[in-house]
């Protein structure tokens, strides 16, 4: 059994800052975009963000602010 080495979430995302990321919603979309931000509450700012859904793309959508 390997061990789990627990995270500080705060300095893990803003290593990310900057890099592609996969954001998964509780209700099922799924985003792919860069990094641009993120804030203590964790909400996130992505750029050049495409909308998933069920994995089918619902098409690009820009920049985007994710509460």
């Amino acid at each position: 059994m390997s061990a789990v080495n627990p995270v500080n979430p705060k300095p893990y995302m803003q290593e990310l800052t900057g890099k592609p990321v996969y954001v998964r919603l509780k209700w099922g979309l799924e985003y792919k975009g860069f990094l641009v931000s993120t804030d203590g509450y964790m909400n996130l700012q992505l750029a050049n963000t495409e909308e998933f859904q069920d994995g089918k793309s619902n098409g690009a959508l820009g920049e985007v602010f994710i509460r």
